[in-house]
C-alpha cells in the first residue's frame, strides 16, 4: 500500500516533512493549508508502518488523526489498515433508543484486565441482565496507562493498553453478535494537558475563550469543524457503533450557523440512511435547554436525546437526604415529582446553586425517551472526594428503591457498571501523568477543589497514587453472594417488567402524575394502568390506593388488602390497577 492517509492539515507551517520509519520526505501544500505526498514520490503505508511529522524542522509529531499509537501519544503513528477486520455485523440492524436500556462501563474498571478483549468476555451477563446499549467512557489514546479518558488528545486513536483500535473493532463485533447495540463516549470540548500537539499543526484552540478544563475548540475554523465531524463519521461508520455520547456539549462556544451538534446531526442522519440502521447521538448538557433534543424541522438542533442531571439530584436527595452544594434545591419530593413528570426540575426557577434563574419547560408533545436518567453515574460518583457509591451509605432497601425509580422511570434508564449488584468498590478520580509536575499539579488541585467545598482533605484519594485506580476495578467475586445476588435478581426482575408491561415504556409525558408527603416521606407515581409507590421513611405506613394486583414488591412484606397498601420502611411496590 502506497501514500495512504499521509496528508495534513498544517496552516502554520511554512515546511511539513513526512518521516516515514526514519526517513523524511518532504511535503509539498496542496492549498488551504494542507500538504500532501508529492506527485510521483511512493512511500510505504503498509499496516504498523510508523511515521509521523515535522513542521518546520522540529521534532517527529505524531498525526493528527492517527489510528493508532502504539508508543504512546508522544511517540510516532502506525498505520491502521481497517479493512483487515473481518466484520461478523452484516445482519446487525441497530437498537432505536426509545425503550432501551443504557449501561455505562469504563474499560480500564471494568475487569481485573482493563481491556476491551476481557470486556467481550462479560458481554453475556449483560444480556441475561437485559441491557440494549452498552456505554463506553472515552476510547481515544491519552498520556500514561490509565485515566478516566476525559484527557485524551489523539481522538482517532484507540487506547494502547485497551487493545488499540482491532481490539476495539473485536469488542464492537461482539456486542452486535449478543444483540448489544454500542455507544461511544466522546469528547469534542476540550483536550488533555499532556500530548496535545495540534496547536504546532494549526488553529486547534482559541486562545481567547477556555472552560473547565483548559483552551475551548475553535469552532470559528472549518477545518477544526471537519476534524470534529470526521471523527464522529469514523466511529459510527468505520468502527460500526450505534450513537456517540457527546461530552459536556454546554462547553463548546460556537456562534456559527448551523451549530456543530446541528451539524454532527446532519451528518449521523444522512450516515443512518445510508447504512440502514439507527445512528444515535445523545448530548451531556447542563443547560436544562430541551432545543437540542428538538427535531431540526421543528427549529431544533436534532439530537436524539440527553443526559438529565435534574432527575439523578431528585432521586439522590430522596435516598440520602443531602442537600449541599447543588442538592440544595432538591430537599422536598416535590422535586421528585416534578422531575418524574416534567423532566426538568430548574425549567426557569432560580437556581441556589448558579445563584440565577436557570433552564426552560419541556414542551409535554416530546416524548419521555428523549432523557437518559440514572441514580448514579461516573460523574456523579468519581467526582465526590471518595469517589463512594450509593452501597456507601444506603441500605438494601434504599438501592431497592433506586433500582425501582431508575429502571421504571418515564425516560431512558442509564445503569452505572456494577451498581445493579451493590458493588461496594470505589470509583475514584484517577490518573497516570508521566510527567511528575502534572501529576503534583492535579493531586493538589484535586484538593484544593474538596476543601473549598468543605470536604476533609483528607480523604480524598491522590488521583496519581495506582491503588486509586486498582480501588476502583470492579470486584466481580461478590455478584452472587448474599444482598449482592438479591439486588441483581431485583435489576433482572425489574428489566422484565419494563419489557412485559407498556405502561413502562409509553413516552407521552401526558399520561404521567406524582404525589408525594414530605413528612412520612411516601411518594407515588402513576402512568396508564400502573403505579410505583415508595416509602423513603423509616416507619411502615398504611396508604390508600385503588383496588390493585402486586407486579413486583422490593420487601416481602408489602401487601394489599382491598384498597389499602401496607408499605415497609425503605421499600417500594409496582403496582397495576
Amino acid at each position: 500500500m502506497k501514500n495512504r492517509n499521509y496528508e495534513v492539515w498544517a496552516p502554520l507551517a511554512t515546511r511539513v516533512d513526512l518521516n516515514v520509519e526514519g526517513t523524511a520526505v518532504p511535503l509539498e501544500s496542496a492549498g488551504g493549508g494542507t500538504w500532501v505526498v508529492p506527485a510521483g514520490t511512493t512511500v510505504d503505508a503498509s499496516a504498523g508502518t510508523r511515521y509521523g511529522y515535522q513542521i518546520d524542522g522540529g521534532d517527529l509529531l505524531p498525526d493528527p488523526r492517527s489510528r493508532r499509537q502504539p508508543d504512546g501519544v508522544h511517540g510516532a503513528s502506525a498505520v491502521f489498515d481497517d479493512s483487515e477486520f473481518e466484520w461478523t455485523d452484516a445482519a446487525w440492524t441497530g437498537r432505536q433508543l426509545a425503550g432501551g436500556i443504557i449501561y455505562e462501563m469504563h474499560v480500564g474498571t471494568f475487569t481485573p484486565e482493563g481491556t476491551l478483549d476481557s470486556a467481550i468476555e462479560r458481554l453475556d451477563y449483560l444480556v441475561d441482565l437485559g441491557i440494549d446499549f452498552v456505554e463506553v467512557l472515552p476510547v481515544n489514546s491519552f498520556n500514561g496507562t490509565h485515566n478516566w479518558g476525559y484527557d485524551g488528545v489523539l481522538w482517532y486513536s484507540v487506547q494502547e493498553t485497551y487493545g488499540g483500535p482491532a481490539a476495539y473493532q473485536r469488542f464492537v463485533d461482539a456486542c452486535h453478535a449478543r444483540g448489544l447495540a454500542v455507544i461511544q463516549d466522546v469528547v469534542y470540548n476540550h483536550l488533555g494537558p499532556s500530548g496535545n500537539y495540534l496547536p504546532v499543526y494549526g488553529p486547534y484552540l482559541h486562545s481567547e475563550s477556555a472552560n473547565t478544563w483548559g483552551s475551548s475548540v475553535n469552532l470559528d475554523e472549518a477545518e477544526v469543524r471537519r476534524y470534529i465531524l470526521d471523527n464522529a463519521l469514523m466511529w459510527l461508520g468505520d468502527f460500526h457503533v450505534d450513537a456517540l455520547r457527546l461530552d459536556a456539549v454546554h462547553a463548546l462556544v460556537d456562534t456559527a450557523t448551523p451549530h456543530i451538534l446541528q451539524e454532527l446531526a446532519q451528518e449521523a442522519d444522512a450516515l443512518s440512511a445510508h447504512v440502514r440502521r439507527p445512528l444515535t447521538l445523545i448530548a451531556e448538557s447542563d443547560m436544562n435547554d430541551a432545543s437540542i433534543v428538538t427535531p431540526r424541522e421543528a427549529n431544533g438542533l436534532g439530537l436524539a436525546a440527553q443526559w438529565s442531571d435534574d432527575y439523578h439530584h431528585a432521586l439522590h436527595v430522596a435516598l440520602t437526604g443531602e442537600t449541599s452544594g447543588y442538592y440544595a434545591d432538591f430537599a422536598s419530593l416535590e422535586a421528585l415529582a416534578k422531575v418524574s413528570t416534567r423532566g426538568f426540575f430548574h425549567d426557569g426557577t432560580f437556581s441556589s446553586f448558579r445563584k440565577r434563574d436557570h433552564g426552560a419547560p419541556i414542551d409535554p408533545v416530546m416524548p419521555a425517551w428523549r432523557l437518559v436518567t440514572f441514580s448514579q453515574d461516573h460523574d456523579q460518583i468519581g467526582n465526590r472526594a471518595a469517589g463512594d457509591r450509593l452501597t456507601e451509605t444506603l441500605d438494601y432497601g434504599q438501592l431497592a428503591i433506586a433500582a425501582v425509580l431508575t429502571v421504571c422511570s418515564p425516560f431512558t434508564p442509564m445503569l452505572f457498571m456494577g451498581e445493579e449488584f451493590g458493588a461496594t468498590t470505589p470509583w475514584q478520580f484517577f490518573t497516570s501523568h508521566p510527567e511528575p509536575e502534572l501529576g503534583k499539579a492535579t493531586a493538589e488541585g484535586r484538593i484544593a477543589e474538596f476543601e473549598a467545598m468543605g470536604w476533609d482533605p483528607d480523604t480524598v484519594p491522590d488521583p496519581q497514587d495506582p491503588q486509586t485506580f486498582e480501588r476502583s476495578k470492579l470486584d466481580w467475586s461478590s455478584v452472587e453472594s448474599g444482598d449482592h445476588a438479591r439486588l441483581l435478581a431485583l435489576y433482572r426482575e425489574l428489566i422484565a417488567v419494563r419489557r412485559a408491561v407498556p405502561a413502562f415504556s409509553d413516552p407521552d409525558f401526558a399520561h404521567l402524575r406524582a404525589s408525594f408527603d414530605d413528612d412520612t416521606r411516601w411518594f407515588r407515581v402513576e402512568r396508564d394502568d400502573v403505579s410505583i409507590v415508595v416509602n423513603f421513611g423509616l416507619e411502615t405506613l398504611s396508604l390508600p390506593v385503588l383496588e390493585a394486583t402486586v407486579i413486583l414488591a422490593t420487601d416481602d412484606a408489602a401487601t394489599v388488602t382491598g384498597t389499602v397498601l401496607s408499605l415497609p420502611a425503605h421499600s417500594a411496590v409496582i403496582l397495576q390497577h
